[in-house]
């Protein structure tokens, strides 16, 4: 099996391996957009990535300068249910954010 492929299968099953070392998947914000005006994409990341670097899966995206509040967070909510399933740690913005979707499984840990 190639080491790409088992990475995927990997990431499939929540969890990411790196030199089998067992890397939690974060689910965060990567920013895009021009200077001044942010646009956020939702996405799945090794928790050791930096912001905007590689990720695992892209998992919607996030305008706050939109007015219209629907059009505001654009996520595909069977994925991020699923990454969540698995053990994906959101981030504190990221929680609150799908705390306002009705997504669940986004609570604080107890």
């Amino acid at each position: 099996m190639a080491i790409r492929d088992r990475r995927r299968a990997a990431a499939q099953a929540g969890v990411w391996r790196r030199e089998d070392v067992q890397v939690a998947v974060r689910i965060r914000l990567k920013r895009v957009g021009r200077r001044h005006r942010p646009v956020y994409r939702v996405t799945a990341v090794d928790g050791r990535r930096p912001r905007d670097g590689k990720v695992l899966e892209e998992l919607g995206s996030y305008d706050p300068a939109n007015a219209v509040p629907e059009r505001q967070a654009v996520l595909r909510r069977e994925r991020i249910e699923y990454w969540l399933s698995v053990g994906a740690q959101p981030s504190d913005t990221v929680r609150r954010l799908l705390t306002k979707q009705g997504i669940g499984g986004a609570a604080p840990p107890a």
